[in-house]
């Protein structure tokens, strides 16, 4: 197995399952820009922060992915051979993950900031 990163929008709804000794997972398809081409990723999910965060994305949406890849090729309705990854997904960010951290950061009080003087946006003391 490769240690991977993918990004790409959910191929319609992610499903939850549960496993023959319980176990709850999800499953989810994830399109990906590979060049001119577009590749599948199929993904599982165990871990409760990513299961829910998949099952809150819609069609389409936005998704970052870190997990264990595998290499796979299936067959498309022509008879040619496609690559496609299948993937177990141990971390995941969304939009959504952005939006509510970048209000944490700016909902905290900055030492920077004096009175009367406008909130500096938080990537100002980044250093280039």
């Amino acid at each position: 197995m490769i240690d991977g990163l993918i990004g790409g929008r959910l191929y319609g709804a992610a499903q939850e399952r549960t496993g023959q000794g319980g176990r709850a997972f999800v499953t989810a398809k994830v399109r990906v820009a590979a060049g001119d081409e577009t590749l599948f990723v199929n993904v599982i999910a165990f871990a409760d922060d990513v299961r829910a965060a998949l099952l809150a994305l819609d069609d389409g949406d936005s998704v970052a992915l870190s997990g264990s890849l595998t290499p796979k090729v299936w067959t498309d309705k022509q008879g040619q051979a496609r690559p496609a990854l299948d993937m177990v997904a141990h971390q995941s960010l969304t939009a959504y993950h952005i939006r509510r951290k970048r209000q944490e950061v700016q909902g905290q009080a900055d030492p920077h900031q004096h009175h009367g003087a406008a909130a500096p946006h938080p990537d100002d003391d980044v250093l280039f």
